[in-house]
């Protein structure tokens, strides 16, 4: 056997994921943890002391302890997004010397793959439904913060034509990803070697095409599972994959459950709309 001692720098308190009902609003609050939230749909309005934020689909918002917050306006009927309640480990915040993998987050931001990170919050609420706590909340809100920090320091407006066309390719795959694409097939629409555009999507988002295009398809399958009466053979060739099969073993491979168990599990999630 072996053993690993692990000194986390931060404890998970809770979390969830908010459906607006278009009524209400956010209620005024001084906590003493820090919450972050990830906006899945729609625009939250919010107040921290003096600074308005309005928080996209797609954007991330970290709250500070001890400052007052709350909500500007109704609710919009559309609003979806996760939060969760944390705090920085005593020995960590007091630390004088930053360690080399310092994970820096902006207050404000927008991510690079929300998908993914929508993935890891859907992961935490599944998990912090088990009986037996252990430290995997803290690990998957590490990885929330990494996408973040990543976030934070790539500009997709930076003047680079080899990060444009990573984007351009980003953008493709979310929207073609239910079809047979490939490198090939969007090098093609986008006028380029496919070997330079799989070079320079890896130096951009850390991953090859063909993995980018695995996980959109995935990421599809996941909401498919929950929300519709599909079967599998229907969802499996909605999201581009011919073979039932290869489907689910794609999808085990990259979620750790069959499709089947993945959606059994994620009805434990907890949600609330007040």
């Amino acid at each position: 056997m072996l053993d690993l001692k692990i000194t986390l720098p931060i404890s998970v308190q809770n979390g969830g994921l908010f459906i607006s009902r278009g009524v209400g609003n956010h209620p005024q609050r001084e906590l003493d943890s820090w919450e972050m939230i990830f906006v899945e749909k729609g625009t939250l309005t919010i107040r921290e002391n003096d600074t308005l934020f309005s928080v996209k689909e797609g954007e991330s918002l970290l709250l500070w302890p001890h400052r007052k917050h709350v909500g500007v306006g109704t609710f919009p009927a559309d609003l979806k997004f996760y939060w969760l309640h944390f705090e920085i480990n005593p020995q960590h915040e007091s630390q004088t010397e930053l360690p080399a993998s310092l994970i820096s987050l902006p207050q404000h931001g927008k991510v690079l793959n929300p998908q993914y990170v929508i993935s890891l919050f859907r992961q935490f609420l599944s998990e912090q439904e088990a009986i037996n706590r252990s430290g995997a909340l803290e690990l998957i809100l590490l990885l929330i913060m990494q996408q973040l920090s990543v976030a934070a320091n790539n500009n997709p407006q930076a003047d680079n034509s080899g990060v444009a066309l990573a984007y351009k390719a980003q953008q493709l795959i979310r929207t073609q990803f239910h079809l047979p694409v490939s490198t090939s097939t969007l090098a093609n629409q986008l006028h380029c070697n496919a070997d330079y555009l799989g070079r320079v999507y890896r130096q951009t988002f850390q991953l090859t095409i063909t993995e980018a295009i695995q996980r959109q398809r995935v990421l599809s399958a996941e909401k498919m599972l929950i929300t519709d009466s599909c079967s599998l053979s229907e969802v499996a060739e909605r999201c581009g994959f011919q073979d039932v099969g290869y489907f689910r073993k794609v999808f085990r491979k990259a979620m750790g459950l069959t499709p089947a168990a993945w959606k059994r599990r994620y009805c434990n999630v907890h949600i609330n709309s007040d």
